[in-house]
């Protein structure tokens, strides 16, 4: 009998990538909730599987060869999940090299970019003391219209992002989905905001998106901002 795979989550957007994931592929998961207000991302336990303390992880129980295998870092995983299912990775070699090179674009480019811009412009300010830094905020801001513009150009005259659903649309829609956080217009990228809407329409990413969603903290949250910006 396989066995469920231990999701190591909280409601962020790299944690709805993985969520995404378990959803469309119809893999059965026991949801472990990583509180990184809270600081769990620094215990022990939670270190040996994710030594970087970031979460997602998972703990897949019947792994290569059957042994048991645990993943950090939401690109892995997510390669690691298509290729155990065969599933949103495209139907050749060639296919699978696009998917990962947009894989890669949010890994490098969109992921750390856009996270950067919630820093300097929703999180920062509401430190104690604040911090508004206008330079940081327009760097950021401006490098997550540039990589909109990126990506708008490459969903022309396709439905997602490789043209077929994969796992390059589970990485790139959880930080396109806060784009009002990112401060962008999305009238400026037509073509995207018409992706976000296919993507949400999907029953998984539905799901995904909604898993612990009331875990979600505010950003006003400030016994949280100890651990969140942890050095």
């Amino acid at each position: 009998m396989t066995k469920p795979i231990d999701l190591y989550f909280w409601p962020t957007p790299n944690g709805w990538k993985i969520a995404i994931a378990l959803e469309e592929m119809g893999l059965d998961y026991n949801l472990n909730l990583v509180d990184i207000g809270a600081g769990d991302q620094f215990k022990p336990e939670f270190l040996a599987i994710s030594p970087n303390n970031r979460m997602p992880a998972i703990v897949d129980h019947d792994g290569p060869d059957g042994e048991t295998i645990s993943i950090f870092e939401s690109g892995a995983i997510l390669q690691y999940l298509a290729r155990k299912t065969g599933k949103f990775y495209g139907t050749s070699p060639r296919q699978a090299i696009e998917i990962d090179q947009w894989l890669m674009w949010q890994m490098g480019g969109l992921g750390p970019m856009a996270g950067q811009a919630h820093h300097f412009l929703a999180y920062a300010p509401n430190l104690e003391p604040p911090q508004v830094i206008p330079y940081a905020q327009d760097r950021y801001r401006s490098e997550v219209a540039r990589l909109y513009g990126v990506l708008e150009k490459q969903l022309a005259g396709r439905d997602y992002i490789c043209g077929e659903f994969s796992i390059a649309d589970m990485a790139v829609w959880p930080w396109a989905s806060l784009w009002e956080r990112q401060e962008q217009d999305l009238t400026q990228f037509p073509n995207m905001a018409a992706w976000i809407d296919r993507c949400v329409a999907r029953d998984g990413v539905a799901r995904g998106r909604a898993l612990a969603a009331e875990k979600r903290k505010t950003l006003g949250d400030k016994s949280a901002q100890k651990n969140l910006f942890r050095k």
